[in-house]
């Protein structure tokens, strides 16, 4: 029997998201159920990237949840835990500025992360 071995995907963050992974403050990152990350599962490795610079972390995906929008992942996952220095309506503005309704639309993606890199 064959064990497969974690893969490794890279996503970029925005640099105050990418300050509250590295410290390990944020623990959900939220994602539009693009087709490309339709297999991302417990297990994978995330390395976040900030564009334009080598400034890299990596994370473990310990969980992926699907919601049909934002609010309902906010109202399931908890917003302190996609975002400890915002509250809900805060949250909800920025990620719906980053992701337009079309983009909502596909479906929003919940994925819990442990840090394995400070």
């Amino acid at each position: 029997m064959t064990e497969s071995a974690a893969r490794i995907r890279e996503l970029n963050l925005y640099r105050r998201y990418f300050d509250l992974v590295a410290a390990g403050k944020k623990t959900t990152e939220v994602r539009v159920k693009y087709p490309y990350l339709a297999d991302l599962a417990a297990g994978d490795v995330i390395r976040f990237r900030i564009k334009g610079t080598d400034e890299m972390c990596d994370v473990l995906v310990k969980k992926v949840t699907e919601y049909p929008d934002f609010e309902a992942l906010l109202d399931g996952e908890g917003a302190a835990n996609v975002d400890p220095t915002a509250t809900r309506e805060e949250q909800l503005a920025n990620i719906r500025t980053i992701y337009p309704p079309g983009k909502e639309a596909l479906g929003a993606l919940a994925i819990k992360i442990e840090l394995l890199t400070p």
